[in-house]
């Protein structure tokens, strides 16, 4: 399925040095810690401190409706109980997923991912989705979040693709290879390099203590840009910029201000 038309640059080689469109300081699951993560109140936050990249976690309902959710079940943020993906999306619409988090976001609901578009659209925003599938439903989950940007993602710069899923991703690849991908590691390996190159990915993107002088010189001599998670600590963050990462995931939205577009 071809983006073009629906907004996008064409097929995407690549970036060559410089020319990494995305912004270096990307807000984590909307704005960290000081919202409910993965609402539209947090994305409203992180806006409201001067991001304008957001990364956000999304699976499907029973239905097959793409909405954003981090964990498998419910429990932790929401009222509702269960696995996320036995339930359709009617139900899981009103659930409450704002009061556990403090009483201010009482009633906030869980947001579709076509609710999250149309934000970013309006306050003309990048965005980073890390496809979550649950158990079994990885393939599923990569096709059905792919082409729902396909067909309602208009901007000029085009999502960034995320999973620690590899048949997630190759799934999305299938259905919208002009979508730029960046595969998930804890730890850097060749193991993941190769994976990374084999899936066409634009980017790798580790947990922050990853990279050191050596991770990032194999990553750059495979031709990818390098972000990573989650990167709270002023140390941490000084390290990963002197290295020359090109995106900093952070919660820490009040503390590390925002650089503009590299």
């Amino acid at each position: 399925m071809s983006l073009a038309g629906a907004g996008f640059p064409g097929p995407v080689p690549p970036p060559a040095p410089g020319d990494w469109p995305y912004p270096r300081w990307i807000a984590h699951r909307g704005a960290g810690t000081l919202a409910p993560e993965n609402t539209l109140a947090a994305f409203a936050l992180g806006h409201a401190h001067g991001y304008r990249m957001f990364e956000c976690d999304v699976r499907l309902s029973a239905d097959g409706q793409p909405f954003l959710l981090h964990d498998d079940r419910l429990e932790r943020t929401t009222e509702g109980q269960g696995e996320a993906v036995d339930q359709r999306w009617a139900e899981l619409a009103r659930l409450d997923a704002g009061s556990w988090h403090s009483p201010r976001y009482a009633g906030e609901r869980l947001p579709s991912l076509a609710d999250v578009v149309e934000f970013c659209r309006q306050q003309e925003c990048a965005l980073n989705v890390e496809l979550k599938p649950a158990p079994g439903d990885e393939a599923r989950t990569g096709r059905e979040v792919a082409a729902a940007l396909t067909r309602s993602w208009t901007r000029a710069l085009p999502p960034l693709l995320s999973s620690f899923s590899v048949a997630a991703l190759e799934a999305a690849a299938g259905v919208a290879p002009q979508l730029p991908r960046g595969l998930l590691l804890e730890a850097f390996s060749d193991e993941g390099l190769g994976l990374a190159r084999r899936l066409g990915c634009v980017a790798l993107i580790c947990e922050q203590r990853a990279w050191d002088g050596s991770t990032v010189r194999q990553a750059r001599a495979a031709g990818l840009r390098l972000l990573a998670y989650t990167v709270n600590e002023d140390g941490d963050a000084a390290r990963l910029l002197a290295l020359g990462l090109d995106g900093l995931i952070t919660d820490r939205i009040d503390h590390f201000p925002p650089c503009p577009v590299a």
